[in-house]
């Protein structure tokens, strides 16, 4: 479902991907692991299509992104592609419907249509009754749920989450973990997932081991 083959990337002088081989097949939750400044998150940004290699290849669902115009590129990556970050990335100004709304929105879709698939997300994610608090009215966990809900919105074929625990305390951490886990089993969602917290990384269903911009283990 999604394959890179021969990634390299480098910022300036300094290589950070050296020939990074990866897979992942549809309903796998794979972890990312390695010490800071392994290339963790570049190769997730490449992967997700928010950067793009220096060489290789990357296909998902048997397309290469990169080859695509910008702004189809843009519409791929909203129709396919799923974000959690670290720290949420919520827009402040907008209540947790309407940022989940957000890349439904982008796709063309109706606000009545979206609101209604927000609001089954956001149900099945316990937040039925915070539809229209802002993210500074929610509590860190509450705002990651919202974050995972638009991660969810377009029904994407991968979500990829940068540190998603990150941010949170061991109680919120240990049920957004195993929210991972519901979603893929109840919804076949595949995740990549870089992190330091290792209970998720063994957790997953693969772990890989990032060492000095190479795949140590699969």
């Amino acid at each position: 479902m999604l394959k890179a083959s021969g990634i390299h990337k480098s910022y300036d002088s300094l290589q950070i991907l050296k020939g990074i081989d990866l897979q992942v097949s549809e309903g796998e939750i794979v972890s990312i692991v390695g010490s800071s400044g392994a290339g963790k998150t570049t190769l997730l940004q490449i992967l997700g299509t928010l950067d793009r290699p220096d060489q290789g290849i990357v296909e998902l669902n048997g397309v290469n992104p990169f080859t695509l115009s910008s702004k189809k590129l843009a519409a791929f990556r909203n129709d396919h592609i799923g974000f959690i970050f670290q720290f949420h990335q919520l827009l402040p100004e907008f209540t947790a419907i309407e940022n989940v709304c957000i890349p439904a929105m982008i796709g063309g879709k109706n606000l009545h249509d979206a609101k209604k698939d927000a609001q089954r997300l956001l149900d099945k994610l316990g937040l039925a009754q915070r539809y229209e608090h802002k993210p500074n009215e929610l509590s860190g966990g509450e705002q990651q749920r919202v974050a995972v809900a638009r991660a969810l919105m377009n029904n994407p074929s991968v979500i990829f989450a940068d540190e998603p625990s990150g941010n949170l305390d061991s109680q919120n951490s240990t049920e957004l973990h195993q929210l991972f886990f519901d979603l893929r089993d109840e919804f076949n969602q595949t995740f990549v997932i870089v992190t330091h917290n290792e209970q998720l990384a063994t957790m997953a269903d693969r772990k890989i081991v990032m060492r000095d911009g190479f795949v140590q283990g699969v």
